[in-house]
């Protein structure tokens, strides 16, 4: 990887003080943070977090977005009550940390959460996004999970999929071309993969000078040469659904 001593380069970095619109409600064997928006509505959106778990603001921040646009979004759990990473941990101990957090085997949670979605909820049209950790959730269950319509990976580690392709449903890919942990070799590989592999629509885009995490973690008054970017990403996200939903 890019940098060995520290594996992964996600960072709260400019941490949202916010506090939400939804509220914290348990489904099944795990939490969730779930909102919903004034006018009913039969679509939702399943949010995965990054390695900083379903509490952090910024995530809560854009599940109140896709709920802003009209979804019920909720974002689960998927640690299982197992403890989120912490900027002040020790990188030294971040791989075997991920280990027994595998974004592969979140298939019984998401079950689970999709039944309550349609039975609590009402919910016949359902989409997933997911963020660095949470982007690698989405193209696993865009590979496999024939009950969700679409799906928008957010800097997703792509390597631990590099032999599956095949996707079953829309699915568009959001990268930065500063990424650190996601060279652009194994974007073009992907793009090339998908090319060869892939029979459902499918976008993959670099969006330039930016970071890991841009989409949900920058703030736009401190990095303002950012800004249109982080829109940018942010309204091709809920475009995206807007066509497959």
């Amino acid at each position: 990887m890019a940098n060995e001593s520290r594996p992964c380069p996600c960072d709260p970095g400019d941490r949202f003080d916010y506090g939400g619109c939804g509220q914290e409600v348990q489904v099944g064997h795990i939490k969730a943070y779930v909102c919903k928006p004034s006018a009913s509505t039969d679509k939702a959106v399943i949010v995965i977090h990054d390695i900083f778990g379903w509490q952090l603001p910024n995530t809560r921040y854009m599940a109140d977005m896709l709920t802003a646009n009209g979804y019920i979004a909720i974002c689960p759990d998927f640690f299982v009550g197992q403890e989120a990473w912490k900027s002040s941990n020790d990188w030294a101990a971040f791989n075997d940390w991920v280990k027994s957090r595998d974004a592969g085997k979140i298939d019984k949670e998401v079950d689970v959460v999709l039944k309550y979605l349609k039975d609590q909820c009402g919910v016949k049209k359902i989409g997933v996004i997911g963020f660095c950790w949470g982007g690698a959730a989405v193209q696993h269950l865009m590979l496999k999970n024939t009950h969700l319509k679409t799906g928008v990976s957010l800097y997703g580690v792509i390597r631990h999929f590099d032999d599956k392709h095949s996707l079953l449903h829309p699915t568009f890919f959001i990268f930065g071309e500063k990424d650190d942990i996601i060279p652009l070799e194994q974007v073009t590989l992907l793009e090339q993969k998908l090319k060869q592999n892939c029979k459902v629509d499918y976008e993959v885009k670099i969006y330039p000078g930016q970071t890991h995490g841009f989409v949900h973690r920058k703030r736009e008054d401190i990095n303002p040469q950012d800004k249109p970017y982080i829109e940018e990403g942010r309204k091709d996200m809920i475009n995206w659904l807007n066509k497959y939903l």
